[in-house]
C-alpha cells in the first residue's frame, strides 16, 4: 500500500518524513480524496459506527482488564470491586457491557443492508467474507466476554456452550476439556477465556485492515448498486461528504449508546449474573445475550444434539457462500420486487428466532422456532439460488448520475415556481 502520488505536505520537514515513510499520503488517499458513490445513504454510515464502537470497547476493555481478576474466586469480586471502588469503574464497566450490546446492534443492521443492496456480489466477495470472519470473532469474543464476571449465567452459559462440543464425534470431548483445563468448567476455564477475550479484540481490528483494504480496492456498493462508471460524475471525495454523514451517524447512535449506559444500564444484562457463580445451583432458564438467541433457538429447536449443532454452524457459515448463492444479475434489492418481499421475510424470521431463544421452552415455541428455522434456511439455499432465475426485474440506471439526476427531476418538478 502506498500514499497518495497527489498529496504533497506543505513544510520541508513533511515532505522529508513522507518521502521516507507515506503515512500522510496513505492517509490521504483513503480518508480524504478516496471518491465514493455520490448516491450514499445513512446506512452506509454503520461503517464508522462499528470502528467507534470497535475503538471503544478495546479501550474500555484495557482498563477494566487492569482491576479484574480471572479467578474463580475472586472474579466476581473484583467486578464489584470495579463497580464501587475504581474511580468511575461504574461507568467503565457499564459502557464496555452496553458497549458490547451497541456493537452488535450496528453490525446487523450493516449486515442486512449489505444483504438488501447486494454488497456481497462481485468484485465485492473477499470483503464480504471478510466480514463474516469478523461477525465470527465477534461473537467469539462476546461470548468469552459473558463468562467473564462469572456470575450464575456466565457459570451456566460456559458450561451449556462448551458442552456442545462434546456433540462432534471422536474429537469433541477432549476439546471441550481442552476448552475447560479440566473434566468441567472451572477456575483454568476462566483463566483460558480471559486471555482469549483479550487477545481476540486484535485480531478482530486485523481482520477489519483488510476488510477496509478490500473495500478500498474494489470501492464501495451503493443503494443503486452500480459500478462507477465516471469517476467525476458519479463519485464525490470522502472528505468532506461522507465523513460529515458518519460524523452525523455517530453522533445520532451515540445518543442511543449513552441512554442505555445513563438511564437504563442494566436492562440488557440478565438478573442471574449479579448472583456469583455456583456450580450447584443451576438458573432456572439459561439464555446467551440477546445478539446470539436467534443461532440459540436454532440450536433449541432440533432434538438431536450432533445435527443442533451443525445447524447453529451452518447458519452462520452460509452467510459467507451468500456471494455464490445468490444467482440474481442484479445486485440492490431496489430494482427486485420478488426479493424485497422475501428479504423482510427473512428479517422476520431472524428477529422471530432471536425471540423465541428468550423463552422458555415449551411446544409452541419449540414448533414456531422450527418453522422460522426452516424459513431461514430457505431463504439462503432455496429463495436466493431459484429467485434469481425467475425474478423480473426493475431496468436499473446505467450510472450513479443517472440514478441521482432521476430522483432530483421530480423534486424539480413538484417545487412551486418562483416569484417573480
Amino acid at each position: 500500500m502506498s500514499g497518495s502520488p497527489t498529496y504533497v505536505p506543505k513544510s520541508a520537514l513533511g515532505r522529508w518524513f513522507e518521502s521516507r515513510l507515506p503515512i500522510m499520503g496513505l492517509v490521504h488517499s483513503s480518508f480524504v480524496a478516496f471518491p465514493v458513490p455520490r448516491n450514499l445513504n445513512y446506512l452506509w454510515t454503520f461503517g464508522a459506527i462499528l470502528a467507534f464502537m470497535l475503538v471503544a470497547q478495546i479501550v474500555t476493555g484495557i482498563i477494566l482488564a487492569m482491576h479484574y481478576v480471572p479467578s474463580a474466586t475472586a472474579a466476581f469480586a473484583s467486578i464489584e470491586h470495579i463497580m464501587r471502588d475504581v474511580n468511575y469503574g461504574w461507568l467503565i464497566r457499564y459502557l464496555h457491557t452496553n458497549g458490547a450490546s451497541m456493537f452488535f446492534l450496528a453490525v446487523y443492521i450493516h449486515m442486512f443492508r449489505g444483504i438488501y443492496y447486494g454488497s456481497y456480489k462481485a468484485p465485492r466477495e473477499v470483503l464480504w467474507i471478510l466480514g463474516v470472519i469478523i461477525y465470527l470473532l465477534m461473537m467469539a469474543t462476546a461470548f468469552m466476554g459473558y463468562v467473564l464476571p462469572w456470575g450464575s449465567m456466565s457459570f451456566a452459559g460456559a458450561t451449556v456452550i462448551t458442552n456442545l462440543f462434546t456433540a462432534v464425534p471422536a474429537v469433541g470431548t477432549g476439546v471441550a476439556h481442552w476448552l475447560w483445563g479440566g473434566y468441567a468448567v472451572g477456575d483454568p476455564t476462566l483463566n483460558r477465556f480471559f486471555s482469549l477475550h483479550y487477545l481476540l479484540p486484535f485480531m478482530i481490528v486485523g481482520v477489519v485492515l483488510l476488510h477496509v483494504w478490500a473495500l478500498h480496492v474494489a470501492g464501495q456498493n451503493n443503494p443503486d448498486g452500480v459500478e462507477v462508471q465516471n469517476v467525476e460524475r458519479d463519485t464525490v471525495a470522502f472528505t468532506p461528504y461522507a465523513t460529515i454523514k458518519d460524523l452525523f451517524g455517530v453522533s445520532i447512535f451515540l445518543i442511543l449508546y449513552a441512554w442505555f449506559v445513563f438511564y437504563i444500564p442494566t436492562y440488557l444484562l440478565d438478573a442471574d449474573n449479579s448472583v456469583p457463580a455456583n456450580p450447584l445451583v443451576t438458573p432456572a432458564h439459561i439464555v446467551p445475550e440477546w445478539y446470539l438467541l436467534p443461532f440459540y433457538a436454532i440450536l433449541r429447536a432440533i432434538p438431536n444434539k450432533l445435527v443442533g449443532v451443525v445447524a447453529l454452524a451452518a447458519a452462520i457459515i452460509l452467510l459467507a457462500f451468500l456471494p455464490w448463492l445468490d444467482t440474481s444479475k442484479v445486485k440492490s434489492g431496489k430494482y427486485r420486487p420478488a426479493f424485497r418481499v422475501f428479504f423482510w421475510l427473512f428479517v422476520v424470521c431472524c428477529v422471530g428466532l432471536g425471540y423465541l431463544g428468550s423463552q422458555e421452552v415449551s411446544d409452541a415455541s419449540t414448533l414456531a422456532a422450527r418453522i422460522l428455522a426452516v424459513g431461514y434456511f430457505g431463504f439462503l439455499l432455496v429463495v436466493l439460488p431459484a429467485l434469481g432465475l425467475v425474478e423480473k426485474t426493475k431496468p436499473i440506471p446505467a450510472s450513479i448520475a443517472d440514478a441521482v439526476l432521476a430522483k432530483a427531476k421530480p423534486a424539480e418538478a413538484a417545487a412551486p415556481p418562483a416569484s417573480r
